[in-house]
């Protein structure tokens, strides 16, 4: 059997279109001289020299979980690849998930909470969905892209494709690999708030059949409308390959992050449209600069990130290969932060004639959290015919053991001073919280296993399912402060004193889902799709609660989600370009609510998400590519009722329209490109019959924002890039906190230029 060398993990290199077609022209006319030479008085026919040009279209998903290309995938699949990463200039995680509709970004609780990449999509939190290589990616950490491949958006309930969670998708993060090239790729930026990043991609060739491959990352930088905000940090990430090009392949690689920031506890809405204060004076005060710092000098954010994977794939023959990835990983986290509270007292008006004594209450939190994941997942692969039926199968068993354990702290009889709410000193003496002795340590251990098919009756007709069955033993092990409010919880136990929270959860999930496509023509198809999930309780961070009416008490049910999508999918221009349609419908079920007849909760509370969404990626035409988007949504709240009469009606956070657009054109040398995005308004107040205007910014409002690139192929080997984002200096809101007191604004006008220079 030949083995094709694959070109999948090559080192990105940039080229203009003169150097492709006079490379690829040069290869042609190398491969025919002998046959020329052997040719007298003939005429050479015609040639026709075509160059890739798949530069933001991807035909197939790296997971093998996926068993047919995309456009026969019954379900909406959006990846992002590392080109648009690099012509966007897109560094983290957060970062490039702004080129998929339906996606928002989270600030946190009334504190300063928000832990590492926090987002939902379609309405539900994604944060604990995000995957590396097909296994959970742990940690409250900002993820970096230097070493990635593509970042595949998967939406809809995917219970069957991951386990526990998921109610609205995932995001999974595909790594960079060695192959059989030599190349080197790297790339020094400076930009506004002097900022500095670098990038470097090495492979190397060891042999006919290994390769050894090394990224590294580092920057320094400060942020854009932001006064000692601080983000710098360095990665490696190592790797080697061996069996290239052979039935039987191993690769051996991790991956190493460590940051050290000062962080950004966000300014006062004060000022905003839409702030509310019940003291009049108050009330009609002016906005804080955006570049107010309200944070102490020796605020910081510490985290380290360790990874290391084991793959060995071999083929079986006759269509069959079978792959296991072994992967232990360890991340910590170690923050002391300062945010500021706005409302009720949170501001006093020392002079209320005078704004310049106003002062505004800050507080500060410390978080010290560990996440360790040791992973096994076997999966085979196969394509054969049964009883005339072809069959695309991919099937597998997974063990996972995740943990997080995280410290408590308490800021009790420390007395910090106010800030003066217009003039901020961050020199001022703060102290730091102190541990309780009190901690969260939990944990859950996983046996899956999971199975996808593909059944391709003829041309027009084929039917994909798929199923996963999977035990989980969540435990917890920590203790608690006591206090007179939660000393019924722990019976004899002195207030003050610690008591022990020793709680565990086990339950058997079965998720799956089912999708008919339709292919009215070989470049096309339509499909109908239905895929359950299912989310237990201490899902997220494996913190069970004691509380019955928590959705993390052991004695609930988990939550069941269900999701039905109709879509179509469409290769154009000679499948350069495709076009997706999609509507969907998710509902999740056995959220905890409040029967005042009975007095007693139950578990019939819903959320209601249904839309439609529309995409497009490809070239257009020669030297144009596009990525668009845009996601129409509708969100709901039902039978969602507390011990006070309540009423939740809304989701929180859940804009009805997002668009993304980022386009490029390629003439010559140079590349000009940019690109927009859309937020309609995000509801943080979603009470039903609430009087929004007593009610502290009550929304977000909608906003737009532009960017644009131009790019200079000064030669086959040196590329110089310049970014310009939003570039009308649009002012908006980029996060609120859940109280409506805090907020951190989108970044102002900023620019970026790099070189990248790749042999």
């Amino acid at each position: 059997m030949a083995y094709i060398k694959s070109r999948k993990h090559a080192v990105a290199r940039t080229l203009p279109p003169h150097a492709l077609t006079t490379a690829a022209t040069a290869t042609l006319m190398a491969i025919a001289a002998p046959a020329l030479a052997q040719t007298s008085g003939g005429t050479l026919g015609e040639v026709k020299v075509e160059a890739t040009t798949d530069i933001y279209k991807a035909d197939t998903s790296a997971s093998p979980k996926f068993t047919q290309p995309l456009v026969d995938t019954p379900q909406t699949v959006q990846i992002i690849k590392k080109e648009i990463l690099q012509e966007q200039g897109a560094g983290t995680l957060m970062e490039a998930l702004r080129n998929t509709p339906g996606i928002t970004m989270q600030l946190g609780e009334n504190g300063n909470s928000s832990q590492g990449d926090a987002f939902q999509m379609r309405g539900f939190s994604t944060q604990t969905s995000t995957f590396l290589d097909g296994i959970r990616d742990l940690g409250a950490i900002t993820r970096d892209t230097f070493n990635l491949e593509q970042i595949e958006v998967v939406k809809g309930p995917a219970g069957a494709d991951i386990g526990r969670g998921g109610a609205s998708g995932y995001i999974n993060q595909i790594t960079k690999l060695p192959s059989l090239e030599n190349g080197f790729s790297g790339t020094v930026g400076l930009g506004t708030a002097s900022k500095l990043r670098t990038t470097a991609d090495f492979n190397r060739k060891l042999g006919e059949t290994s390769a050894i491959r090394l990224n590294v990352m580092a920057q320094d930088s400060g942020v854009d409308g932001r006064d000692y905000v601080e983000n710098k940090g360095y990665g490696i990430a190592p790797s080697i390959a061996f069996g290239l090009n052979t039935p039987t392949r191993l690769y051996l690689y991790s991956y190493h992050v460590r940051n050290d920031n000062v962080p950004d506890g966000g300014i006062p809405t004060i000022g905003m449209p839409g702030f509310y204060n019940a003291t009049g004076v108050i009330n009609s005060g002016a906005r804080v600069r955006r570049d107010n710092f309200y944070g102490s000098v020796n605020d910081y954010e510490k985290s380290e990130a360790d990874m290391f994977t084991a793959k060995i794939e071999h083929d079986l023959g006759a269509g069959t290969t079978i792959t296991n990835v072994s992967r232990y990983g360890k991340t910590k986290w170690d923050r002391v932060t300062t945010g500021v509270n706005t409302g009720g007292a949170g501001i006093v008006a020392v002079d209320p004639a005078d704004p310049s004594t106003w002062t505004v209450n800050r507080n500060r939190q410390r978080t010290d959290q560990v996440n360790e994941i040791l992973a096994n997942q076997t999966n085979l692969r196969s394509d054969f015919d049964l009883g005339g039926i072809k069959h695309s199968l991919s099937a597998g068993v997974e063990f996972l053991y995740e943990r997080q354990k995280a410290l408590s702290f308490s800021a009790t009889g420390i007395s910090n001073p106010a800030a003066n709410l217009y003039n901020p000193n961050p020199n001022d003496n703060l102290g730091i919280p102190y541990g309780t002795g009190a901690y969260s340590d939990g944990s859950t251990t996983t046996a899956a296993l999971y199975a996808f098919d593909t059944l391709k009756f003829n041309e027009q007709w084929l039917l994909n399912g798929g199923l996963r069955f999977e035990h989980y033993n969540t435990k917890l092990n920590g203790a608690t402060v006591v206090t007179a409010g939660n000393a019924a919880q722990y019976p004899g136990v002195a207030v003050g004193a610690l008591g022990a929270d020793n709680r565990s959860d086990s339950d058997n999930l079965i998720s799956w889902k089912i999708g008919t496509v339709y292919k009215p023509a070989s470049n096309g198809s339509i499909y109908a799709a239905y895929a359950t999930s299912y989310t237990p309780p201490g899902s997220g961070n494996f913190v069970l609660s004691s509380s019955t009416t928590s959705a993390d008490s052991p004695a609930l049910d988990p939550q069941k989600t269900t999701n039905l999508e109709l879509g179509t999918k469409w290769e154009l221009l000679d499948k350069k370009l495709t076009l997706n349609g999609a509507i969907f419908r998710t509902e999740n079920d056995k959220q905890v609510t409040y029967d005042s007849l009975s007095a007693t909760y139950f578990q019939t509370g819903k959320t209601r998400v249904q839309g439609i969404e529309l995409s497009v990626v490809g070239e257009i035409a020669r030297g144009w590519q596009v990525m668009a988007g845009i996601a129409k949504m509708q969100t709901r709240q039902l039978n969602q009722i507390s011990n006070t009469g309540v009423v939740t009606d809304a989701v929180r956070w859940s804009p009805d329209l997002t668009a993304t657009l980022w386009t490029t054109y390629a003439v010559g040398g140079w590349t000009f490109g940019g690109g927009a995005r859309h937020v309609s308004e995000q509801k943080r107040v979603i009470t039903a019959g609430a009087a929004l205007a007593t009610q502290p910014m009550p929304s977000i409002p909608s906003y737009w924002v532009a960017d644009a690139m131009a790019s200079y192929a000064v030669n086959r080997n040196l590329t110089i890039r310049f970014n310009v984002n939003n570039i009308f200096d649009e002012e908006y809101i980029q996060t609120l906190n859940n109280g409506g007191t805090r907020m951190t604004l989108g970044a102002p006008r900023s620019a970026f230029l790099s070189a990248t220079y790749a042999f």
